[in-house]
């Protein structure tokens, strides 16, 4: 593991007990998945790159507007979905047929592959990255590059 992909996987690590907070983005206080994202963001890398709009828990599915993949393809660096790496971010389509807007980050790769997130009920948390799961990633992605 690079040392930027283990200080991507300690900050998410650092999350984990944070309860659910939809909209929200602060570390032990509460947050969302898209939360968890934002403030791995804030650890790592500085600013959040735009301030993120209120959203209802069922944002872009009456519409079917892929508005989280769009902010994905703009702040981050798309990756093959078999490329996997510790620190990426996941992006799941958590039904077929509807828009993905779930995301989390990838904590292990391999036969024990692994990944933190925040969903209703249980707050941050690491999963295993079982088939169940995976069957569910649509994209994968990668913070950007440092500056320099």
């Amino acid at each position: 593991m690079t040392p930027r992909e283990q200080a991507i996987v300690a900050a998410a690590r650092g999350w984990i007990g944070t309860p659910y907070v939809h909209q929200a983005s602060r570390r032990h206080a509460g947050c969302d998945c898209l939360g968890l994202l934002r403030g791995v963001w804030r650890e790592v890398i500085g600013a959040e790159p735009e301030p993120v709009p209120a959203y209802s828990m069922d944002w872009s599915e009456p519409q079917g507007d892929e508005r989280l993949w769009r902010a994905a393809m703009c702040h981050l660096r798309p990756k093959a979905l078999a490329a996997a790496a510790p620190g990426d971010v996941l992006l799941f389509r958590m039904r077929a047929g509807s828009v993905a807007k779930h995301v989390g980050l990838q904590a292990r790769c391999g036969a024990e592959a692994s990944f933190v997130h925040s969903y209703n009920g249980h707050g941050v948390v690491e999963s295993a990255l079982t088939q169940p799961w995976a069957r569910r990633v649509v994209a994968r992605f990668a913070f950007p590059e440092e500056d320099g």
